[in-house]
């Protein structure tokens, strides 16, 4: 076994971290298309045109937090890369 090689226990920490990256970025995902479902819902239910605003809040929200989930994903999947580059060199 070679000095820089990863041990099976770090390609394994590397592949749970890489999981749990894609995971949080599901969860903005979901997050926003809750926000944006919520939202419409608000705006075209009659009930509710005394708080339309909230709605359009949520509709413009959405698409924010799934751009920041989408940042977020880039830049640890960056990171990661960047850490196991610097490991095998």
């Amino acid at each position: 076994m070679k000095e820089n090689e990863l041990k099976l226990s770090d390609e394994l920490a590397i592949e749970r971290t890489r999981l749990a990256n894609t995971r949080t970025f599901l969860a903005y995902f979901r997050s926003s298309v809750f926000f944006l479902a919520t939202g419409l819902s608000i705006i075209k239910i009659n009930f509710f045109d005394d708080v339309s605003y909230l709605g359009w809040g949520f509709v413009v929200i959405a698409p924010l937090l799934f751009l920041l989930g989408l940042y977020r994903r880039i830049a640890v999947s960056r990171s990661i890369n960047e850490m196991i580059d610097k490991s095998e060199n």
